[in-house]
């Protein structure tokens, strides 16, 4: 049996206990003309994980920016926290930061199936909308990660480490 780390066992910890994260993606020409500057389009997501392709699996609108942004520059990035607890700092919370890649699997293929599957496994009460025509599976393949346990404990994350971190199998 292989030996996890305190520092794993807590970003699997983590990891199993968000269901939302901060999505990051690259503003589309459209949106940034609002802007002074260039700025990344931050949103708010329900994810899951697909285990069988090792992926992140947003279901998201076609017509939401981030969704346009993410299909032109795929490049993308998630954060996911702890919950602050009243009367306790916050500079410690625990937190990730994931960075990927996003892609939109092809209706009906074999990983928008695998994505819807694993989807509606986190979130069965989104079946109606998972039908909608305006609705897409994104799947974002992740390629690092930097995980901060609390204070003075943050330590880069290989994709390797991240997709054990997320598999729900514990560590062999």
């Amino acid at each position: 049996m292989t030996h996890e780390s305190r520092l794993q066992q807590s970003l699997r910890a983590l990891l199993v206990s968000r269901r939302t994260a901060a999505l990051a993606v690259q503003p589309v020409s459209d949106f940034a003309q609002f802007t002074a500057l260039p700025a990344p389009l931050l949103s708010f997501v329900p994810w899951a994980w697909d285990s069988r392709f090792s992926c992140i699996v947003l279901h998201v609108s076609a017509l939401a920016g981030h969704t346009q942004a993410m299909a032109l520059h795929p490049a993308v990035s998630l954060l996911m926290t702890a919950d602050e607890v009243a009367g306790q700092g916050v500079h410690a919370l625990e937190r990730v930061s994931i960075q990927g890649v996003a892609s939109t699997p092809g209706q009906d293929s074999v990983l928008w199936q695998g994505a819807r599957s694993s989807y509606l496994e986190r979130f069965p009460e989104a079946e109606p909308m998972t039908e909608l025509g305006d609705f897409r599976f994104v799947c974002i393949t992740p390629s690092l990660a930097r995980h901060v346990a609390g204070f003075g404990a943050a330590r880069h994350v290989s994709a390797h480490d991240l997709i054990a971190a997320l598999n729900p199998a514990k560590a062999e």
